[in-house]
């Protein structure tokens, strides 16, 4: 008994070490193409690692698309791209039946033709330059990993993630991802500016004849692995508490939100939300060499979890609060309990 014990120890100290290994490979692969944005390059891999969606916020030329691209090189998966247009249809995405012929027999049968939502990292570009008829074509995919046409049931293949970008300043032909959707995301990355001489990086970097390249450090199945190894991180019950509590404080019908919660927001986070905080404080845990995850891991990813998930109603717009403002109000409202 006692050596069965041992051997699943040596067993999950094993897959640990691999999984620490394959996360500073990743990260030196992707630096050899992005420069900087740290704490995306964080989020975007712990999503990876947690198995859920990621929507990319930030600026034209901030290089979201080609920090996609890279990352799904690095990790070995089969990568597509969709450029999301008003036009684009709901079968441009999950891909559509076509007659098909026999020269032979003249026989007619329906085929199916895949999509390119059949991938394992799906690049969404400008998400939000589509209609709600079509954004809603993702809606069961990211939910289900998988997506019906013509009353025919698909499985997707595994793992499968949906990386989105939007850019924050196109108002005019946009149309705003809808509250259901958005709450499907676990993370609402903010990409920023770089500094001064994270900018020269990218002149030097990216004006010369040399093109630089992010090699495959991983495989699906290792990916696949690594998804149940975070899932196996363990929680005090001390900090799943506070992470609830941080979550039902952003509801303003909740008795322990604070009063300029129930003053600026409509809606807070549903229990979706806390799911999504304590995998993702799983994954961070793991990611910096912890077998438990902590106050600080909770704290640290609180922001991106929710940042999408609260409603501000028209006093907070008359005041120019944004969810990020709230949330941080939040954050200092309710310290961390004391060890």
């Amino acid at each position: 008994m006692a050596s069965a014990i041992s051997i699943e120890a040596a067993e999950l100290k094993a897959r640990v070490a691999r999984f620490s290994e394959v996360e500073r490979a990743i990260v030196q692969q992707v630096r050899r193409v992005i420069v900087g944005q740290e704490e995306v390059l964080e989020q975007v891999m712990i999503a990876l690692f947690v198995g859920g969606h990621c929507l990319i916020t930030g600026m034209p030329g901030t290089a979201k698309t080609l920090l996609v691209r890279t990352i799904a090189q690095t990790l070995g998966l089969a990568f597509k791209r969709i450029q999301f247009t008003p036009d684009l249809m709901p079968s441009d995405i999950t891909g559509t039946d076509i007659i098909e012929e026999d020269p032979a027999t003249g026989h007619r049968t329906w085929t199916f033709v895949p999509g390119p939502i059949f991938s394992n990292v799906l690049l969404a570009d400008e998400i939000n330059r589509t209609p709600p008829k079509t954004q809603s074509a993702l809606l069961e995919a990211m939910q289900e990993l998988a997506c019906t046409v013509r009353g025919n049931h698909y499985r997707l293949p595994s793992p499968f993630f949906v990386l989105a970008t939007q850019n924050p300043i196109e108002l005019e032909g946009t149309y705003p991802l809808p509250e259901a959707q958005l709450d499907r995301f676990l993370f609402n990355t903010v990409l920023d500016y770089l500094t001064a001489d994270e900018e020269l990086q990218v002149i030097d970097l990216t004006t010369t004849t040399h093109v630089p390249q992010a090699e495959a450090v991983t495989s699906a199945q290792e990916i696949l692995d690594f998804q149940q190894l975070v899932r196996m991180v363990p929680i005090a019950e001390s900090v799943s508490r506070y992470a609830i509590q941080l979550i039902r404080a952003t509801r303003p019908a909740d008795e322990a939100a604070p009063d300029f919660i129930k003053k600026y927001v409509n809606y807070g986070a549903s229990v979706r939300g806390a799911q999504f905080l304590v995998l993702a404080s799983k994954a961070r845990a793991l990611m910096h060499g912890r077998y438990h995850v902590t106050y600080d891991d909770i704290r640290s990813l609180y922001i991106p979890v929710l940042r999408h998930r609260i409603l501000l109603n028209f006093h907070a717009e008359s005041d120019r609060l944004k969810s990020d403002d709230l949330l941080r109000r939040l954050l200092e409202a309710m310290p961390a309990p004391r060890s």
